[in-house]
């Protein structure tokens, strides 16, 4: 062992490159690397310094940052993608110089000018995850920062990073959603609004998170994912598809625009206060053709109350576009869990399942699996453990997959069996049916009848195309498959 001393110290290191770098140079070479080079004279060096950051290097078309505080890296970097969102605001996407950047807080070794170490791997390999004008920070960075940088990371789970020993749980901003003081409207689209729907028409967007914890988003989240159900349960009402709103989440936006590009008369809108066993919602219904708004209203009591809650919002909105259609049954008995701490598991885990990994499928099936353990009514809980392990077969996750597609399918008809009128629980069931056992008569009958259950459950549309596309019917589901993308 050698005796020479090796300085090491802990830090923050944020690592930066630029996306599509060799495509831009091979658009306009003297001009790409001019741009880069003013962007860090006027951009980049200037928030390191403002946030006492220290160049170690630059690497072409990226750098490696050193940082005595990861907060201070974070702020830093959240400051450059906002600059940088607004330079590109009117260059075209071809053009636009974006980066992506990396954060990890660790042991270095420093060696004269230069740092290495895992702590410097580490964030070089985050940098590659996100998406252009996105963030990557380590599950270490992100304990540090938690309650001191008002930005919402999404668990994107488990990782694995080449050359880097173990998986490692990794955390994003999605490009724009690090930039919540730009406005960053999605550009006016030339082509004709969809028309209006010959019956009410609303979409939900994304409830505001009040409650000053980012963690708390999937709360949020989950509150909105309750409301489209329960709008949709309406026959009388065409209610836009939760993965079709969300495209707004983090954006400011424009309600009439959102009314021309998702074709919606109506507009649900709104945040969520959680705090010490209370909650509070907060929603306003917008007429997306006028901009003029028709309701608004504030529900707030203990956490307990969620349920009432929830469907007094229901109410409120429906008695706001139709009079008489709050009078209808809402039905919860069957999606309401028998202990609170059971739903809040739920919201967890359907918020780990919607990243679609590895580890976000196994920490979903975990919160799923100890709801069901809480309550083994719970249809929610029943339902959503059967699809984590459905998908990890698809997803060539699993182990052992023909356990996994048992346990999967047991779950479902369990599922079932609580509340027998489950769209979606039916119309995985049976796309499952015909894919596993190949009986297509009954596959078709489960998926047709989960449409029927709910004509606006886009999960139920999907399915049901798929089922008919393994069936052999491809024409007969076509409009069933564009349904599901809307």
């Amino acid at each position: 062992m050698s005796s020479e001393h090796v300085e090491r110290r802990l830090a923050a290191i944020l690592a930066a490159d630029v996306a599509g770098s060799c495509r831009l140079i091979g658009i306009d070479e003297e001009g790409a690397l001019a741009q880069l080079k003013a962007l860090r004279k006027t951009l980049f060096d200037p928030k390191i310094t403002d946030h006492r950051g220290r160049i170690v290097k630059n690497t072409g078309d990226g750098a490696l940052v050193e940082f005595g505080s990861v907060v201070d890296a974070v702020r830093c970097a959240v400051e450059i993608q906002r600059g940088m969102a607004e330079q590109n605001i009117d260059v075209p996407q071809a053009k636009r110089i974006e980066f992506r950047i990396g954060i990890h807080v660790g042991d270095i070794i420093i060696e004269e000018n230069d740092i290495f170490g895992d702590g410097v791997n580490i964030a070089v390999r985050l940098e590659g995850i996100p998406e252009p004008g996105g963030i990557s920070i380590s599950d270490d960075a992100h304990r540090q920062i938690r309650g001191k940088v008002d930005i919402t990371f999404e668990d994107t789970g488990s990782q694995s990073l080449k050359n880097i020993a173990e998986p490692m749980r990794v955390w994003r901003v999605p490009n724009g959603r690090a930039v919540p003081t730009v406005p960053d409207r999605l550009p006016v689209d030339d082509a004709e609004p969809l028309a209006l729907p010959d019956k009410p028409s609303i979409a939900v967007l994304p409830f505001q998170n009040m409650s000053g914890d980012p963690d708390q988003d999937y709360f949020a989240d989950g509150m909105v994912d309750e409301i489209t159900t329960a709008l949709s349960r309406f026959n009388s009402l065409f209610v836009i598809a939760r993965n079709s709103s969300f495209t707004y989440k983090g954006k400011v936006v424009d309600i009439k625009q959102i009314g021309r590009e998702l074709g919606v008369r109506y507009v649900l809108e709104g945040s969520v206060r959680k705090a010490a066993g209370k909650v509070r919602i907060i929603g306003q219904l917008i007429d997306a053709t006028t901009g003029a708004h028709l309701w608004a209203d504030r529900f707030e009591g203990d956490l307990s109350d969620i349920f009432a809650l929830q469907d007094r919002m229901t109410e409120s909105v429906l008695s706001a576009i139709a009079p008489k259609m709050f009078q209808i049954e809402l039905d919860p008995a069957a999606r309401q869990p028998n202990n609170l701490s059971a739903y809040d598991l739920c919201l967890r885990a359907s918020s780990h399942l919607s990243s679609w990994t590895r580890g976000g499928s196994a920490e979903a099936l975990r919160l799923a699996s100890r709801a069901l353990e809480i309550d083994p009514r719970y249809v929610w809980a029943a339902r959503l453990a059967g699809e984590c392990h459905l998908l990890n077969v698809g997803q060539g996750w699993a182990a052992d997959p023909k356990s996994e597609i048992a346990e999967g399918l047991r779950l479902l008809r369990l599922a079932l069996s609580i509340d027998g009128n489950d769209p979606v629980a039916l119309s995985i069931l049976g796309c499952q049916t015909a894919l596993f056992s190949g009986d297509f008569d009954t596959a078709r009958e489960m998926v047709d009848r989960a449409v029927a259950l709910n004509p606006n459950d886009s999960i139920a549309w999907e399915q049901r195309g798929w089922t008919y596309v393994i069936g052999g019917s491809p024409k007969r589901q076509s409009g069933a498959l564009s349904a599901s993308f809307d």
